[in-house]
């Protein structure tokens, strides 16, 4: 009775071939990881925008706090920053000339630049 199975070297051309593939998949799918969430990054600052415009817009003034903007519905919750993880890390603007205690503007709380350079902190 003849025992059947695999030798040594078929293993090791199976796990080189099995590196290879990784080698070649991983960096792609950790970029489209990074696109994603810098995609998700430029909705969430546009969405919040606009709903600081429109509230603007409804009351003649600027919401105190983003979860003003939840509490009167403009936004049915803060979003989460893609980059920090979290929606405590949104950078808040004053406008022009006013005290602190308004939102004009918001901007992410996330260190480091987007695939075009550009800091996450300025979009």
């Amino acid at each position: 009775m003849k025992v059947r199975g695999f030798t040594l070297v078929e293993m090791l051309v199976v796990l080189a071939v099995l590196a290879l593939l990784l080698g070649i998949a991983a960096p792609r799918y950790v970029e489209h990881v990074d696109r994603a969430r810098e995609a998700v990054l430029r909705q969430n600052l546009a969405t919040m925008r606009d709903a600081i415009d429109k509230f603007k817009s409804d009351r003649d003034r600027f919401p105190h706090d983003l979860q003003e903007l939840v509490q009167e519905r403009y936004l049915k919750a803060v979003p989460v920053d893609p980059m920090t993880e979290s929606s405590d890390t949104w950078q808040v603007l004053n406008p022009v000339g006013a005290s602190t205690g308004e939102v004009s503007d918001v901007h992410s709380g996330a260190p480091g630049a987007g695939r075009d350079q550009s800091l996450y902190a300025s979009w």
